[in-house]
């Protein structure tokens, strides 16, 4: 589980993040905190370092003539920004993301707003390949401060099990 410490030497010992395999249940949500207040700053910045140039993200002029009024925050970067949530509860311990699915940006995001996240445990089945790995299927929820859902995908993860050889080479 999450924050559990682990002895590393006489009086000595780490605090361990994240989940094996085994700790995950299907139907179990992890709400993931703390959230993040999006600011103007960090919507420029992804925007620009993504090269997304469509002004509905960074030009206040332009974006006061549609439909949301004012900048809308990059859907990238939400997506991106929910799935770091979600890494000390749901990937943490992974060997690799195995793809996004569904991805649904369901209402707008904007500069100010406080982002939160969720996920839910679909499956979880044993790898065939790698007996010391399973594959875990979550769906995470963006939500913000008001309790609308603004974003939604299925994540698929490869995760060590409990007690496999990697865990005791791993200094985390």
């Amino acid at each position: 589980m999450a924050g559990e410490v682990k002895q590393v030497g006489e009086n000595r010992y780490r605090e361990t993040f994240g989940r094996f395999f085994d700790d995950f249940k299907v139907g179990d949500t992890y709400e993931h905190r703390p959230g993040r207040t999006i600011t103007e700053t960090d919507n420029t910045w992804f925007t620009l370092l993504t090269m997304n140039t469509h002004p509905a993200h960074f030009d206040k002029e332009y974006a006061a003539g549609t439909e949301f009024g004012k900048p809308l925050v990059c859907s990238p970067f939400t997506v991106a920004l929910m799935v770091g949530m979600s890494v000390t509860d749901i990937s943490q311990k992974a060997i690799a993301n195995l793809g996004w699915d569904d991805i649904r940006m369901s209402a707008p995001l904007f500069v100010g707003d406080t982002l939160y996240a969720e996920s839910e445990v679909l499956d979880k089945r044993e790898s065939k390949s790698r007996p010391n790995q399973g594959i875990v299927t979550v769906r995470t929820r963006g939500i913000k401060q008001d309790g609308t859902e603004v974003c939604t995908f299925l994540r698929k993860v490869l995760v060590w099990k409990r007690g496999a050889e990697m865990e005791d080479k791993v200094n985390y």
